[in-house]
């Protein structure tokens, strides 16, 4: 059973940074696409940066670009965001998805994810 489990969320200024990882066990990781969401009360949850099998393809939302990079380390089964810059709006709910399927998407296995906050 896969189990995915977060890590670094905390409470920021602004223009301050922050690392999340995510712990995989359970399967392959490497046979795993990966993601961070974001998930904020009231909105719908939106895929904030996704990692290929082999980390050598990325995508971002276009809020993140320039600020955020997300990698993957496939020998010890983690994977990460580096968040730089952060801005209020980027307050949320964050969670770290894999599965198969298209690469940028992942949504087969989900952690709890970690509250990230940062004040003004």
């Amino acid at each position: 059973q896969v189990q995915l489990i977060e890590s670094g969320g905390g409470l920021v200024q602004a223009g301050g940074s922050l690392r999340l990882s995510c712990e995989f066990s359970g399967d392959t990781f490497r046979h795993y696409a990966m993601a961070w969401y974001r998930q904020v009360p009231g909105k719908e949850r939106e895929v904030v940066a996704a990692v290929s099998w082999s980390g050598s393809q990325t995508d971002y939302a276009d809020d993140v670009k320039g600020r955020f990079t997300i990698s993957r380390d496939n020998a010890k089964n983690m994977l990460y965001l580096q968040m730089n810059e952060l801005k209020p709006e980027d307050t949320a709910v964050y969670l770290c998805a894999g599965g198969g399927g298209d690469w940028r998407l992942p949504t087969n296995y989900w952690g709890q994810g970690t509250q990230v906050t940062v004040s003004s």
